[in-house]
């Protein structure tokens, strides 16, 4: 499957999952969903880039600072410490990063905003994993 259409079929399957997934999400699974929200928009984003769209890059990127202003907009530094400041650091990373593709449009730059949501959403999944364990006797 090519990149294009990969990224359709995600978009349609998060369509669908969001309408019925956001009222019955926990927290976990809101994060993940801005998360795969995120993702999607910068692989469109990386899409523009290749074919020259630059109406959909400026979107997708739009789109893209739109979702990370919500996830750091979302934590609780008095709760999650260390870690929520470790998260807000690497979202206004990922931010300033995707702010200067709008001139770049370097694709390694693209690439890297990939991994490092991935990242984050494979540790929310081990996170959310983890909470759902039922506790030790």
């Amino acid at each position: 499957m090519d990149t294009r259409r990969e990224v359709q079929a995600l978009a349609a399957y998060q369509t669908v999952a969001s309408h019925g997934g956001v009222a019955a999400a926990d927290p976990q699974g809101l994060v993940l969903m801005l998360l795969d929200g995120a993702l999607e928009r910068t692989a469109r984003l990386r899409i523009a880039i290749i074919e020259k769209n630059y109406t959909e890059k400026a979107r997708a990127i739009n789109r893209t600072l739109g979702i990370l202003d919500e996830l750091r907009g979302s934590l609780d530094f008095d709760v999650g410490g260390e870690i929520a400041r470790n998260l807000d650091a690497l979202y206004d990373y990922c931010s300033r990063q995707l702010l200067g593709v709008t001139v770049s449009l370097n694709l390694d730059t693209v690439d890297e905003v990939l991994r490092l949501l991935n990242h984050v959403r494979l540790t929310w999944l081990a996170v959310r994993a983890e909470a759902a364990k039922p506790a030790a006797a």
